[in-house]
């Protein structure tokens, strides 16, 4: 797969043990094959933002997993359960995801795209109050 990269973002991932690296190149493919027009940027100094007409996810590496957060105040539907933190957040939820952990592929790409189609509808604020 081929997206236009952010060398602080592969500066970002780089500095990480093997095994989170692992995880954010493999959710990095997957953001950007939800939509071939997302982008990706450095938000709060250092961490991976993905965007497209507002945040879509952002990626942070802790000591004993990495964190996906899903901008969706928390209107995007989680039948799989994926959801780990934040259900409460109203900005944001996460996956955190340990060594080993597998990713659910699809679950994970159904709700970045509607994350996606709620911030070209206007974004999830918009829609949540509507």
């Amino acid at each position: 797969m081929s997206y236009q990269k952010d060398p602080r973002v592969d500066e970002y991932i780089d500095k990480l043990p093997d095994w989170q690296q692992e995880i954010c190149h493999r959710v990095r493919d997957l953001v950007h094959a939800a939509d071939p027009e997302l982008e990706e940027t450095i938000k709060r100094t250092v961490q991976p933002y993905f965007v497209l007409q507002g945040n879509v996810c952002a990626l942070l590496a802790a000591k004993t997993h990495v964190n996906i957060f899903l901008y969706d105040g928390a209107i995007v539907p989680d039948p799989e359960g994926i959801i780990t933190g934040g259900h409460d957040n109203k900005t944001a939820r996460m996956i955190s995801l340990h060594e080993n952990d597998p990713i659910n592929e699809p679950a994970l790409t159904a709700m970045l795209r509607q994350i996606i189609a709620n911030n070209r509808a206007g974004g999830w604020r918009k829609l949540k109050n509507a």
